[in-house]
């Protein structure tokens, strides 16, 4: 049987068994314990903000920014449509409104310029979204945001340790939000967090994750709250995590940089654009397949891949055209024909900290087997 090499593999050699096991022998294995103090206050210092706030994964991390902006019903949200679904999930989750916006073909992310002719009356905020780890170019739009009035929600769920002209995402708006899921840079299973530098929304939003709770008063709930908090033994795995971030970072680099190596030149093979002012995360390896050039689909090429017993992963179904959206998008008159494009055409290639590079080898030659 041909072996098989999965899309995405955790890398949990460090001591996350360690930490886990001393957390459950504390018996703290709830919202209270010195690893989720340790993992808020690292974070923070990794992302450069005054805060970070350790929620149960990346979905509830954004509904707790909404919530903390205030976010209300009737109210819009200016959201990429090329994202992973919960980006509009919880803006409807608010009662709100997501209006999708194309994105830039040089970052994949939401483009600045068409962000500007989307504001309404209605617009009450934004929600770039890094995507597949590369920054958007945040400085216009917190210009736009600025211009107009609007908060800005930074959605760094797959931006790990990306920079932005030399800042860390995470940074780049009044909050930003990460995830901390099992295919993630860093990883706690699920697991999440909320970055901020505000002091009031540092209150509000430590308040809303932890049930509407006075934090001066116990027992005694001023607001309707949620049960947002990250657990003890999920903070152990990140602490553990970020001790070798460094390293898990550069041994991804070393994959992306194989794979650019040994699929250069394979017509109709494109790879993700980086623009000369970011770092990118390196999450997931992407290319685009150009039916014509290459001879084969995107899907043809996962077909075949599937065959070889490698694993891939289409690009994100542009969420304009999601059963739960696509009515609103089509009656908006949104049309996002670099979002479609790209969804049609890309896919993720196996990239984890354990994929040798014989396993990149093989991976890239049965790419280029694949041509026809």
């Amino acid at each position: 049987m041909t072996r098989r090499i999965p899309v995405a593999s955790a890398d949990l050699s460090g001591a996350e068994e360690r930490y886990v096991l001393d957390a459950v022998r504390s018996s703290w294995i709830s919202s209270t314990g010195a690893y989720v103090e340790r993992f808020e206050r690292s974070f923070a210092e990794l992302c450069g903000t005054r805060s970070a706030l350790g929620v149960v994964n990346g979905t509830l991390a954004l509904h707790l920014a909404l919530l903390t902006m205030d976010l209300r019903p009737g109210d819009e949200v200016l959201v990429p449509s090329l994202t992973y679904v919960a980006t509009a999930n919880t803006v409807r989750y608010c009662g709100a409104e997501p209006v999708f916006v194309d994105v830039d073909p040089d970052t994949w992310c939401i483009d600045p310029a068409k962000v500007e002719r989307a504001v309404t009356r209605r617009t009450k905020g934004m929600i770039p979204v890094h995507l597949y780890g590369h920054p958007a170019d945040m400085d216009p739009l917190n210009h736009v945001a600025a211009t107009h009035g609007l908060w800005v929600v930074e959605d760094a769920a797959e931006s790990h340790l990306a920079r932005y002209r030399g800042r860390r995402t995470g940074s780049l708006a009044r909050i930003g939000v990460f995830s901390f899921y099992g295919n993630k840079l860093l990883t706690s299973g699920e697991g999440g967090a909320v970055t901020l530098d505000d002091p009031a929304l540092v209150h509000r939003a430590r308040m809303l994750k932890g049930q509407g709770m006075d934090p001066d008063r116990r027992y005694f709930f001023p607001i309707v709250g949620y049960n947002y908090r990250m657990t003890n033994v999920a903070a152990a795995l990140l602490c553990a995590q970020m001790e070798r971030a460094d390293a898990i970072v550069a041994r991804r680099r070393a994959i992306f940089a194989r794979y650019r190596e040994r699929l250069a030149g394979i017509p109709g093979i494109g790879f993700q654009p980086v623009a000369p002012w970011a770092e990118p995360a390196p999450w997931l390896f992407c290319v685009t397949v150009e039916e014509k050039a290459f001879g084969r689909s995107r899907d043809g090429l996962m077909a075949v891949l599937a065959e070889a017993g490698v694993e891939t992963r289409p690009f994100f179904i542009p969420v304009h055209r999601l059963p739960p959206y696509r009515r609103e998008s089509a009656a908006r008159g949104e049309e996002l024909p670099v979002t479609d494009r790209l969804a049609a055409s890309g896919l993720n290639l196996p990239t984890y900290n354990a994929l040798s590079d014989d396993d990149v080898d093989l991976v890239a030659e049965a790419v280029r087997g694949a041509r026809r």
